[in-house]
């Protein structure tokens, strides 16, 4: 005789999920800065693009990322962390200084193909945090801004 499943079981088979879940850690880390490394020191852009990128970039591409309340709550706690965790790996504002030159060069060409293609900041991440969403002329402006730091070097 198959057993029948009543709405009641089923939510509390989800919850008891949901709750085992919890228990998964996750990495949520900010690794110790070296402020002579970040590249807001490094490259002293002007205020305003510094804030830009403070906001649109920094939680997910350094090591001052901010973790939100739902970056504690699985399974959207995995989402978050790995995007963090992968965009510091594609480009890590805090780790900015170390890199070499050419690095620097690749980097910046990534930035600005992002940029460019609309893919940064993530659109995921702009539902929720309004002030990183970049507008057509903050999204030129970051871009000239980009474009002219290794300008010389073409």
């Amino acid at each position: 005789m198959p057993m029948k499943l009543n709405g009641r079981k089923i939510a509390l088979g989800a919850l008891a999920v949901f709750l085992l879940i919890q228990l998964i850690p996750v990495r949520r880390d900010n690794p110790t800065a070296v402020p002579a490394q970040d590249f807001i020191q490094v490259e002293q852009p002007s205020e305003e693009v510094a804030q830009q990128i403070r906001r649109s970039c920094y939680d997910c591409h350094s090591h001052h990322t901010q973790w939100p309340w739902y970056s504690y709550v699985a399974p959207v706690s995995w989402l978050v962390a790995n995007h963090v965790h992968e965009g510091r790996e594609k480009v890590n504002f805090s780790t900015w200084g170390a890199l070499s030159p050419r690095k620097k060069e690749h980097a910046i060409e990534e930035i600005i193909e992002y940029l460019d293609n609309e893919k940064m900041p993530l659109y995921s991440y702009t539902l929720i945090h309004r002030d990183a969403r970049l507008d057509d002329q903050k999204r030129s402006a970051l871009i000239a801004y980009f474009k002219s730091l290794y300008s010389e070097e073409d």
